[in-house]
């Protein structure tokens, strides 16, 4: 196989590349005959938005045999040499001197073809989606902001931990947890076990689930190194079909020794404002894609965020802004309520119009995990909103204090016995400790102004949706 250069470095240094001769590798996105006997060939190999023009002289017979067979959706090899393009939109072209054909696509069933398709008929055809320009660009802005996310960790000191994917631990306590078993639930009871402890012939010997969160196994490692970070896949079995949810996502979560909730604010404000910069300097060709035909105000919120601090207000404060806005929203707002993703737009699209870091919740309304405040009634915990997506992190510090934690526990009815080893983290040198967890998928909706989660995940799993 012939070393080929990627596509967008030739267009990042086309200087350097007039009048030499390249290799190629790529799909065929649309073909263009002229009735002078030349052919216009647009190539694109993923690596960046643009197609590179290939030019074919059919008078050629080695180039017009494979020429003529080629259509939206073959592989292609070509060499030829890089020249300046007199034509409208492109700058450079290739004048092919070979052309391979490594894999035909029929034109009469290829479903992709030089028009737009709707989201919902890409979604039918997921293992070629990211063949477009839109969800090519998404996976591309996908790739650097997790990337960014490595770096700004990296650089900030903190060590990376793989914490489990099977696990006995259901962190938001919600019960929305898929189980992981290797029993068939068509046998019938195994013989010789009178105390009907189903768990005893399970694979485990107890019940297991894929993990809603990695924070309870992360705090085990900041209390030990001092500052980790987690990136990986989490689960909710929550039957919620909407624009904003899916069964499988991926977050990222940092936890921090002897960091308090100012700490964790400031932090998760320098991350954010860390990813999306990288995006705008390394993205601007994708972004300019859905600032065109998506969302038209994207590159002023993406700048916006990272221009300004963040607005920073309570919870009680919230509520009252909310009710006093006028605004007629669809769920009534109250003290001791979560706000709703209508409540969090308005404060940052209307209100504020850039992000909002909300502080201090009701306690009844988190998890046991979060410090309890001198009022006795809020929690050390903070929500930041940013524009059409709303809540992007949730945070809080941790409560360290073991008769707090305790009481927090029976309070919202979590067994201490399950959960020994994180009380322990309590007994043995406990410390000041916070983190916050921000979904990757929401991260990417809010970078691209998609509107649809499934749009922005390479294999979306939705009730009833378990492709690939």
């Amino acid at each position: 196989m012939e070393k080929a250069i990627r596509i967008d470095q030739i267009f990042k240094n086309e200087t350097a590349h007039l009048e030499k001769e390249v290799t190629i590798q790529g799909w065929v996105r649309t073909r263009r005959d002229s009735k002078a006997g030349i052919s216009f060939i647009e190539v694109n190999d993923g690596s960046c938005l643009r197609n590179l023009q290939v030019i074919a002289d059919r008078s050629r017979p080695e180039l017009e045999s494979v020429v003529e067979r080629l259509a939206t959706g073959c592989a292609v090899q070509v060499q030829g040499v890089v020249q300046a393009s007199p034509g409208k939109g492109q700058s450079i072209e290739v004048h092919a001197e070979r052309i391979d054909l490594f894999g035909w696509a029929d034109p009469a069933v290829y479903p992709l073809q030089k028009k737009r398709h709707s989201f919902e008929f890409l979604r039918t055809i997921g293992h070629l989606r990211p063949r477009t320009n839109t969800l090519g660009a998404v996976a591309r802005i996908r790739n650097r902001l997790s990337f960014a996310v490595h770096q700004f960790f990296q650089k900030e000191g903190f060590f990376y931990v793989h914490t489990p994917i099977i696990t006995s631990s259901d962190c938001e306590g919600a019960g929305e947890v898929f189980r992981v078993t290797t029993l068939d639930p068509a046998a019938p009871p195994a013989p010789g076990n009178p105390d009907g402890n189903v768990y005893s012939q399970d694979f485990f010997e107890k019940p297991a689930y894929l993990t809603v969160s990695g924070q309870l196994q992360a705090e085990i490692y900041a209390l030990a190194l001092g500052k980790v970070y987690t990136f990986g896949p989490t689960f909710r079995a929550e039957n919620s079909n909407t624009s904003r949810h899916l069964a499988e996502f991926w977050m990222i979560e940092p936890e921090m020794a002897f960091y308090d909730l100012q700490d964790n604010l400031e932090l998760a404000q320098s991350f954010i404002k860390y990813v999306i910069s990288a995006v705008l300097d390394d993205c601007q060709e994708d972004l300019n894609l859905f600032a065109r035909f998506v969302e038209p105000t994207l590159m002023e919120t993406l700048e916006t965020l990272v221009r300004e601090t963040f607005q920073v207000i309570t919870y009680t404060e919230a509520v009252e802004i909310l009710k006093k806005s006028g605004e007629s929203f669809d769920y009534p707002v109250e003290w001791g309520t979560d706000l709703q993703s209508e409540h969090e737009r308005y404060l940052t699209e209307k209100k504020f119009r850039k992000p909002v870091a909300i502080i201090d919740f009701p306690r009844a309304i988190k998890p046991f995990y979060m410090r309890v405040n001198d009022d006795e009634k809020t929690v050390a915990a903070v929500d930041v909103l940013v524009p059409r997506v709303g809540e992007i992190i949730g945070g809080s510090q941790r409560e360290e204090r073991l008769d707090v934690l305790l009481k927090q526990m029976e309070i919202k009815a979590v067994p201490a016995e399950e959960y020994q080893w994180y009380v322990d983290l309590r007994r043995f040198g406990s410390a000041p400790h916070s983190g916050f967890g921000l979904g990757l998928e929401r991260l990417v909706q809010f970078t691209t102004g998609l509107g649809n989660i499934r749009e922005v995940i390479p294999f979306p799993r939705t009730p009833g949706h378990a492709d690939f």
